[in-house]
């Protein structure tokens, strides 16, 4: 049986620790609004679905319920030059900050070469020392590309690391 989209919308909600009321206030709307969404009894404005999908963590693919596999191995055949592609860190810090730092997978090979290590973001609060560089750089050597690793810290910083 297909998702709903009112159902996938309280799935992603609820997967982001917000209430109806919460995520109502941020977007300037009530509680009762989301509820009704979610009670599939009416939809949100268009206006609201980038908003929505920031929010909630989410492509506009993946809440609308257009959802591709987030990682995939590409045939050795298809795959782009390592120099044409780029790692992307994307941070959205318990604070309300969000990171998003775009590297040349070729400039991320130069420094895995000479020992750089992930940084760490927003003054040390969000530490990517654990995120091991070597390995998604044999990852995307052996072609797959997408989001490779998710990290939710317990602090409520969230961590998306993705090679494009």
């Amino acid at each position: 049986m297909n998702e709903t989209f009112g159902q996938r919308f309280a799935r992603l909600r609820k997967n982001r620790g917000l209430t109806q009321e919460e995520l109502g206030t941020k977007l300037g709307l009530s509680g009762q609004a989301v509820s009704k969404w979610e009670n599939d009894l009416s939809m949100p404005d268009v206006s609201l679905l980038v908003q929505l999908s920031e929010l909630l963590g989410v492509s506009l693919d993946e809440l609308l319920g257009k959802q591709e596999p987030l990682t995939k191995v590409i045939p050795e055949g298809e795959r782009k030059n390592l120099n044409d592609m780029v790692l992307r860190v994307r941070v959205d810090s318990a604070e309300g900050d969000k990171v998003t730092v775009n590297l040349p997978m070729g400039l991320v090979k130069a420094g895995i070469a000479m020992g750089m290590k992930m940084p760490q973001i927003n003054g040390g609060k969000v530490n990517l020392e654990g995120i091991d560089l070597e390995e998604i750089m044999r990852l995307v050597e052996a072609g797959m590309v997408g989001e490779l690793v998710t990290v939710e810290s317990a602090d409520g910083d969230h961590i998306r690391i993705f090679v494009e």
